[in-house]
């Protein structure tokens, strides 16, 4: 009932909650609502912003940023401590409106999630239309607001889930996509920061669909190896699925960061970030990982990974944090900006047939460092 059939045209949605963590407070606390808010720890520890609502973005406010900065930008900026017991209660009902829908849903994080909705539980013909219905759903039942982007594909969904933020609905039909894919600046393209976004506009590159007239030489100086996938995305072409996480082998989470990341703490912040999303997934398998790995991917698109395997496998978000750090030591990082950073979990094994477990020493060998 739910698999489209060959060669039919897919409707994929990209759904992402409108600044999660931030709203979830402005939702539980009245006194924030409409004010500036930023989640994350106190500017004296060093702690970075986790997410900023979008008042406090007027000022210039990000996630990833040091909250001293932060205050600095916004002297009326609310400091809210992180919370994720009940930022994972709020996805826990997000996660189930999504899935009363298609079984096709593919989590990305807590906030977020591609759905494959061609056929779907309401028998409704247009994408456009089960958003709509599910942004609604989701605001009677949460009180929160979400973004959604329909297209064919998920790369197209994704752009158009952003495009008009917050409590936005973006539809990119078929017939549609030329004249989307022309608007598109460089730096529109999710991976293509600040840096790679001057490299190709050196090359004269201004729109993504000026990659499609480009030179070979051009494209590789300017994004290396990622070139193949860079004229892909911007041709519209994408034909990955949207595969849910029930019987996956491994699972992980990474994000590419608007401005790269410079500071040690702030790639702590986000390590802490990705590695709870992956502990939590674990939890819900009722799993443990015998192995993690990191993944960065350095401003001139140089990736590297780094794998760590560890006796009994960790389960807790905390040792899963306390490896990616330890793996994040052994690359360049703290000197070279990064501009995106991925964490995940493979090798999954069940708890009742392993012994030790997340004592905090995490006796770990090294099983695997590769670059790609």
């Amino acid at each position: 009932m739910f698999s489209p059939a060959p060669g039919q045209i897919r409707r994929i949605l990209h759904v992402d909650m409108d600044a999660f963590y931030a709203s979830v407070e402005q939702r539980d606390r009245p006194d924030l609502r409409g004010r500036p808010v930023a989640v994350g720890g106190r500017p004296e520890s060093r702690a970075v912003v986790c997410a900023a609502s979008y008042e406090a973005r007027v000022f210039g406010v990000r996630s990833a940023m040091p909250m001293a900065r932060a205050v600095r930008l916004c002297p009326n900026l609310a400091i809210v401590p992180t919370d994720f017991a009940r930022y994972r209660a709020a996805s826990q009902q997000v996660f189930a409106l999504f899935r009363a829908v298609t079984p096709l849903v593919e989590p990305l994080s807590l906030d977020e999630a591609y759905l494959d909705v061609t056929d779907n539980a309401w028998g409704e013909v247009l994408g456009m239309e089960v958003a709509r219905r599910l942004k609604q759903a989701i605001r009677d039942q949460t009180g929160l607001t979400a973004s959604a982007g329909v297209a064919p594909n998920k790369f197209l969904a994704k752009i158009a889930s952003g495009w008009r933020k917050p409590d936005g609905l973006t539809v990119i039909a078929p017939e549609r996509m030329e004249a989307f894919l022309a608007q598109l600046p460089i730096d529109a393209l999710w991976g293509v920061g600040p840096v790679t976004a001057a490299r190709l506009r050196a090359h004269g590159m201004e729109r993504l669909v000026d990659v499609r007239t480009a030179s070979a030489a051009a494209l590789h100086a300017a994004v290396g190896s990622q070139s193949s996938w860079l004229t892909a995305m911007a041709w519209g072409r994408d034909d990955r699925r949207v595969v849910p996480d029930r019987s996956a082998k491994s699972h992980g989470a990474e994000r590419t960061y608007d401005v790269d990341l410079r500071d040690s703490a702030a790639m702590h912040a986000q390590i802490d970030r990705l590695s709870t999303i992956c502990g939590e997934w674990l939890a819900r398998k009722t799993l443990r990982a015998r192995t993690v790995t990191l993944k960065v991917r350095f401003d001139d698109f140089t990736t590297v990974t780094r794998s760590q395997s560890v006796p009994g496998g960790v389960g807790e978000a905390t040792s899963i944090t306390q490896v990616a750090r330890v793996l994040l030591g052994r690359t360049d990082a703290a000197q070279r900006p990064v501009r995106l950073l991925g964490v995940s979990v493979h090798s999954l094994i069940d708890p009742s047939a392993t012994t030790g477990g997340d004592d905090g020493r995490l006796p770990f060998h090294d099983d695997r460092t590769q670059a790609t």
